[in-house]
Formats: structure tokens, sequence, C-alpha cells
């Protein structure tokens, strides 16, 4: 008689089909501390001691062009890096899958080449914002806060760190090696909880904002509806059917069922089509319910699993 394999657990079926990554900057700080002298200064002014005062300047002006350029950048890398992958214990360290790993790090080898043109353009006006700084900042303005140039100053990178326990601990000591084995297996049933409550909130999120732009306004006229209310929602529905771990029946449902209300629908439609857009309102407001009440009991219970 043949032995049943039983199907392995959510935390081992992420464990063996996932790696990890991390995602790091090199960024050029806009803020510095005071000179001590400065300090003792604005202290006598409030009659205070200056070792219990705090105090730092802004030397970059954030808003210029250039600068606003680079964080733009940095913020769509960033939404790559979490677009592309599920949350994990560990700070700074995300879980993506083995398949994606490829394309993503091309992704990020345009973004980061992208970064590095911001970068010359931000440093040819860089004596633009520094006399901006000396005209703002009066006395407090420094020369020794600036290097020479910015160039070499911005930078991302990224790298694949093991989330195995090493080998050699297998033969030094395998009680502690089971105990590393024992650790891990718990951090990935974790990062199932973990993505669970990700998709969760996002998903939440994005149905209420357009129910909400769907729903009447006081004064019985439609409210605005963006293209991006809609668009946003089913970018979800595409990331979670590549990233779910089918680990909640409860939430799979709950996403089919708006991806049957939204469908083929298009934000023209529910502009211009006011029964299309009632009845959606009304349909979304049901689903909205349910996943206000799940939202309500999630710190009391965890989402319906599949059995293991």
């Amino acid at each position: 008689m043949s032995q049943t394999t039983l199907p392995p657990n959510h935390g081992t079926r992420l464990r063996e089909t996932m790696g990890a990554v991390r995602v790091a900057f090199r960024w050029f700080g806009t803020r510095k501390q005071v000179s001590p002298d400065h300090r003792k200064r604005a202290a006598k002014t409030f009659d205070a001691e200056s070792q219990y005062i705090s105090m730092g300047k802004r030397i970059v002006d954030t808003k210029h062009a250039s600068w606003k350029k680079m964080t733009g950048i940095r913020r769509r890398i960033v939404g790559e890096w979490k677009n592309a992958t599920l949350p994990h214990p560990e700070v700074g360290v995300r879980l993506i899958k083995r398949d994606d790993i490829d394309a993503f790090t091309q992704r990020l080898d345009v973004l980061r080449n992208e970064l590095k043109e911001a970068e010359q353009e931000l440093n040819a006006h860089f004596d633009e914002i520094r006399l901006q700084a000396q005209q703002r900042l009066g006395d407090l303005y420094d020369e020794s806060d600036y290097p020479r140039t910015l160039v070499g100053w911005f930078d991302v990178t990224w790298d694949f760190p093991s989330v195995d326990p090493p080998e050699y601990l297998q033969t030094i000591n395998p009680s502690l090696y089971r105990q590393e084995c024992e650790r891990i297996q718990n951090q990935f049933t974790e990062a199932v909880h973990l993505a669970e409550n990700a998709f969760l909130n996002e998903f939440s999120k994005l149905v209420a904002h357009l129910t909400d732009k769907l729903a009447g306004a006081s004064d019985g006229k439609p409210k605005s509806l963006r293209d991006t209310a809609v668009t946003n929602l089913r970018e979800f529905f595409e990331r979670f059917q590549n990233m779910n771990i089918g680990s909640s029946e409860e939430l799979d449902a709950m996403v089919e069922e708006a991806k049957r209300i939204v469908g083929n629908v298009t934000p023209d439609q529910l502009r211009d089509n006011e029964t299309l857009r009632t009845q959606v309102s009304g349909q979304l407001q049901t689903l909205r319910s349910d996943l206000d009440g799940i939202m309500v009991d999630r710190p009391r219970r965890n989402l319906i699993r599949r059995p293991r």
C-alpha cells in the first residue's frame, strides 16, 4: 500500500519558492545639526541651557525640481521592490518569487540608470542650490556642510541574502542547526500571516476608495471619478494573482467577487452610465461591509485557511 504524501504547509511552500531580497540607498542628507555656538546663542534667547537643546537645519531645498526628480525615482524603486515582493519578519528584507528575480533585477537596473542620470542633472544645479541655501540660512549657512560635488552621493543597491541556516552548523553543532531551521521555518509561517494582512489592507483601501467615489455626493451629484480608482484595483488583481500564496479561501473569494463586479467595466462607463454606476456601487458596498467586518475581527482571529 503506497503512503500518502501530505501537502506542505504554506510556510514551507513559501520557503521552497521564494528568495529574499534587500534594497538599500546611498543618499545625501538634507539636514544637519547646527554648530554648538549657534545652539548656545539660541539657548540664550529662551534662557535655556544649550545641552538641553537640539537644533537642526535644512541645507537643501527639497522642493527644487532636480531634487524632486531624484526622490521621485527613489519612490519608484521602492514601489517596484514592494510590488514584486511579499513582506518578511526581518526588517529590510522581503520575499521574491525565484522565477521573478531576473525580471526584477532588469527593472531595477533601468531605474538605477535613471537615478544616476538624475544625479548628474542635480549636480549641474548644485551651485544654485547652495546659493539658495546661503540666502535662506543666513548665519547658519556653513560651506563645510556641502561636498564639492554630488556625483557619487546617490545610489541604489540590492542583494539576495540567504534565509537558510548555514550548512556548516550541521557539522559543528547539530542542535543549534536544528534550532536555526525551526526559527527560519517560523519566520516563513509568520511571513504567510504578514502577506495576508498586506493584501487585505491594500484590497480594503482600494475597494473603499472606489466605493466612495461611486457614491453620490451630498448635493446629489456624482463625485469625480478618476481612472486610477479603477485601474489601481485592476493592478491589484494582477499582483494578487501572481503573488498570492493561496492561504486564505475567504480573501481569495472576496478578490474574485471584486473582479466579477468591476470585471470589464471601464472608468468611462462608470462616469457616463448612471444605472451601471449605481449597480456597481451597491455591489461594492456589500463587499466593503464584509471587508470591514474582517478588518475589525482581524486582531482577534486569522483568516480562514485551507487545510495544510
